[in-house]
């Protein structure tokens, strides 16, 4: 079945990684953030990435964005034959015209004195210089993407600094849509929301996906949140993924021990329920990255470990049909 371990959702790649590693330079050595990371994205999917702070899931988010070069493995995105890295200019220009990001802090995301048309316009003026150059068309426009996430006509001329932080993240969220991008990359797009807020705006990106037939790279560390948006879910720890399957199944039949600990700590809306659930809590502290194990990076944290896993690192296999999960304790 293969890496995506999903048929069904779309008959197209968006995204195809493979062996993806990145490091950053440090004054004490190389960090390595990312290490040998494989999936892929099919059309019209939502695919969650989580884990905890520095698991380097926002840095496979800044590499697929375009923000980050010098990686070592293969982007390929939109089922282009030529590898990221390999494209000319020009390439690139035109390839990104259907990937946009859509970031955590929305109060960055404009200049503070801008008004909120002009920063959704913003999406469109670089790739569509027909329609700037029609300003009754290009306002019109801004008006429509407005609407589809709930800003009224009356928002136009506000300054983005007046907004509240669940409008700024609606308004972020039009200026990356406007152009209908088949690939919208969403970094911890909640985070900095209150809860109320944070759902109005989960609810807002899922019903643009069903509008708008749009595609999901979506990062957080909200379990609860990545279960309610994700058709798949992808679990990173230092830098790899341990586990990979549907949110259903990742949910109803978790295999990795730190994936299990982490799915512990989501709290269970009926009372009694929730305490009578057993906490598996994880000791110890995340191993450095510049200094990773020897073995799997979570044999120091691990209650399971045995000398196998602090030997050699295992590798993602596929323990049952599309569920991938890298742990020696796991058969596949």
């Amino acid at each position: 079945m293969g890496i995506n371990g999903v048929k069904g959702i779309g008959d197209m790649k968006i995204a195809e990684i493979r062996n993806l590693s990145y490091s950053y330079r440090e004054n004490c050595g190389q960090k390595k953030a990312v290490l040998n990371v494989s999936f892929d994205i099919d059309e019209g999917e939502c695919l969650g990435l989580i884990g905890e702070s520095g698991s380097g899931k926002s840095t496979i988010g800044s590499l697929i964005g375009n923000f980050l070069t010098g990686y070592e493995g293969s982007i390929h995105l939109m089922s282009n034959e030529k590898e990221l890295a390999d494209m000319s200019k020009k390439e690139r220009h035109d390839l990104y015209r259907d990937i946009q990001v859509v970031f955590q802090n929305p109060w960055q995301s404009f200049p503070p004195n801008m008004c909120v048309g002009e920063g959704i316009a913003e999406g469109i003026r670089y790739y569509s210089r027909g329609l700037v150059s029609d300003q009754k068309k290009l306002k019109e426009k801004v008006l429509e993407t407005m609407h589809l996430v709930g800003l009224s006509a009356s928002y136009y001329q506000k300054k983005c600094r007046e907004l509240s932080g669940g409008e700024c993240q609606r308004a972020a969220i039009g200026r990356a849509i406007i152009r209908s991008p088949r690939l919208l990359i969403c970094d911890e797009v909640t985070s900095a929301l209150d809860v109320s807020i944070q759902a109005q705006v989960i609810n807002l990106l899922h019903d643009l996906q069903e509008r708008m037939g749009l595609t999901y790279l979506f990062i957080a560390h909200d379990l609860n949140i990545v279960k309610y948006i994700s058709d798949r879910i992808a679990v990173m720890y230092l830098g790899s993924v341990v586990e990979l399957a549907t949110s259903d199944e990742l949910y109803a039949h978790t295999l990795h021990p730190y994936s299990k600990a982490l799915l512990s700590a989501v709290p269970i809306p009926d009372p009694k329920l929730e305490a009578q659930k057993k906490r598996q809590i994880i000791e110890g502290d995340v191993p450095s990255p510049i200094n990773k194990p020897r073995g799997c990076a979570f044999s120091s944290r691990c209650p399971m470990a045995c000398d196998k896993c602090r030997q050699s690192a295992p590798v993602l296999k596929e323990a049952a049909p599309g569920h991938f999960v890298a742990c020696h304790l796991v058969e596949g």
